[in-house]
């Protein structure tokens, strides 16, 4: 993922913890809110109450490759924190994309196509 279009910095988490919109899935929780950039940016994070470096990598992993493969049914100029939690790890890959898809929805996150 390109440096350009990830969430970095303490601030930014903050805000969108305080003022963006969330929802809670099985193995995630997903914020949102809008940046006016045009573009998507995303922040993962992962708690070390999950485990030591090596499992919370994989954590991190995986739900940045649900994003990924999921990054061009998005609407964009949001910017997006997906939350690991216990369930990232043991979820199939399956669980963890109807997940987050289902959270997308939820935030009306989804881009609309026309028919």
């Amino acid at each position: 993922m390109k440096r350009a279009v990830t969430l970095k910095e303490n601030y930014q988490f903050r805000r969108l913890y305080q003022k963006g919109a969330s929802a809670v899935g099985g193995g995630m929780v997903l914020y949102c809110r809008k940046n006016n950039l045009g573009h998507n940016r995303l922040g993962v994070t992962v708690s070390v109450k999950l485990g030591h470096a090596v499992v919370r990598n994989r954590a991190r992993r995986r739900l940045r490759e649900v994003y990924r493969l999921n990054a061009g049914r998005l609407r964009q100029g949001y910017d997006v924190v997906l939350v690991a939690r216990g369930r990232t790890l043991t979820a199939s890959w399956k669980e963890l994309n109807d997940t987050f898809l289902r959270l997308c929805r939820k935030l009306d996150l989804m881009e609309v196509r026309p028919s």
